[in-house]
């Protein structure tokens, strides 16, 4: 079982990165980095697969902004906690909060989608983009990286590559469902202050 859970890793592995990466990703990018230290991709994919899904993620959210600024589902997103605020930072201090609105758990999706409503110059928004995808992608991917190996210090030599690759999804599934409560929590104090 554990070898065919390799292969479908290392097949699809990068692929899942680059989806995982396209909304909020910081899990993926380190399962990235994670799984480049067990030598299952070469760690510039991984980095490269985080990057190109940041970037295109948030491009995406602020073309929608920016096109359909009237469509329902866009219209739905500026009732989400936090759109305010960062649709408020976004007019004070745009060449910042591009650079610096992916880093910020659960404001990604509505940061693209307020920077597309606002009058950030697109090619502007372009460029702060893709260095900030880069920069994020290589810091998350590295985390992961680190962090293969100090769980190889810690379990050890003794666990099979396989096995250090089930540990490794069962890391991340538990970064994925800490990162979900994180920003369910936040939503829940956005909402109480708007209110």
């Amino acid at each position: 079982m554990t070898q065919a859970i390799h292969h479908f890793i290392e097949q699809y592995g990068l692929l899942a990165v680059f989806i995982g990466c396209l909304a909020e990703g910081e899990s993926a990018a380190i399962l990235g980095g994670f799984f480049a230290h067990q030598q299952v991709f070469v760690l510039w994919h991984a980095f490269l697969a985080a990057g190109l899904g940041a970037f295109i993620g948030d491009t995406f959210f602020f073309i929608l902004g920016r096109s359909f600024a009237d469509h329902r589902y866009v219209v739905r997103l500026r009732t989400r906690p936090g759109f305010r605020r960062a649709y408020r930072l976004l007019n004070t201090h745009p060449n910042i909060f591009v650079l610096s609105n992916r880093y910020v758990y659960g404001m990604r999706l509505v940061g693209g989608i307020a920077a597309g409503l606002s009058n950030i110059p697109a090619p502007r928004f372009v460029v702060l983009n893709a260095i900030s995808s880069a920069i994020w992608a290589v810091l998350f991917g590295t985390i992961g990286y680190v962090f293969g190996l100090g769980a190889e210090h810690f379990v050890g030599q003794a666990l099979m590559r396989h096995e250090r690759l089930l540990v490794g999804l069962g890391i991340g599934l538990t970064v994925a469902i800490f990162a979900w409560f994180v920003a369910r929590h936040t939503a829940k104090k956005e909402r109480a202050k708007e209110s």
